[in-house]
């Protein structure tokens, strides 16, 4: 444990990757937001406003998860760190950032709940559909998509380390010629309707537990490549 607790403090050597970053991601887009809703304020729109600038940081975290391979396992072979501790190291550094992440996300959704829109109605943080389970799903829903992004740019990158671009490109068009026979498959047998009604009813705590399989699945997938990659 104490091992993998290093990799850790070794992937948090550069705490802008992980931490600075993405609160700065983050900060930014809600002074945006804020800046455009009071003009519309002040251009007599009286209505609630909402934004999905929360996402922001997300996007960034892909180019985190590619980092955390592609730029600290060399290092990390070179200190023989094994490749499993490793991989939870980093599993956990990332966990940790996105905790941060959400817990941000809850508070701002609060601090909004209270104050109704940092007082013009204007929503950043606190969207009605994300949190009509409470802030505990929502700071949940919030943590397992960041952690879905950043294993999605880890698997990436380790896929690309161990076997190169040429074989990287196979798998990801075969992933979408598979999505796009589901599509297919749901277009021509008219299953629409209940596919929807099943994302509905399924709330955000369906849609949470789905995001967390396909994160495992890629944290899996991620480990058993891991195993074999050479620097």
């Amino acid at each position: 444990m104490s091992r993998t607790l290093n990799v850790v403090r070794m992937q948090l050597a550069n705490r802008e990757t992980y931490l600075w970053v993405p609160l700065l991601i983050l900060g930014s887009a809600f002074v945006i937001s804020v800046i455009i809703w009071a003009i519309l304020a002040a251009g007599g729109v009286t209505t609630n406003m909402y934004g999905g600038g929360a996402q922001a940081p997300l996007w960034y975290f892909v180019a985190v998860g590619v980092q955390a391979l592609t730029l600290t396992f060399p290092f990390s072979q070179a200190l023989s760190v094994t490749r499993r501790e490793f991989f939870f190291g980093t599993m956990l550094t990332a966990a940790l950032a996105s905790a941060l992440l959400a817990l941000v996300f809850v508070v701002g959704g609060l601090i909004e709940d209270a104050t109704g829109g940092w007082g013009i109605g204007g929503y950043f943080f606190r969207l009605d559909w994300l949190w009509a389970s409470g802030p505990f799903v929502a700071g949940l829903f919030f943590f397992t998509l960041t952690m879905l992004v950043f294993t999605l740019g880890f698997w990436t990158a380790t896929v690309y380390k161990r076997w190169g671009a040429f074989r990287l490109t196979l798998i990801l068009v075969g992933i979408a010629l598979v999505l796009l026979g589901v599509i297919w498959t749901i277009t021509v047998t008219k299953s629409w309707p209940q596919v929807w009604t099943f994302i509905v009813e399924s709330g955000v705590w369906g849609l949470t537990a789905v995001l967390a399989v396909i994160t495992l699945a890629q944290a899996l997938g991620a480990a058993a490549v891991l195993r074999k990659t050479t620097v």
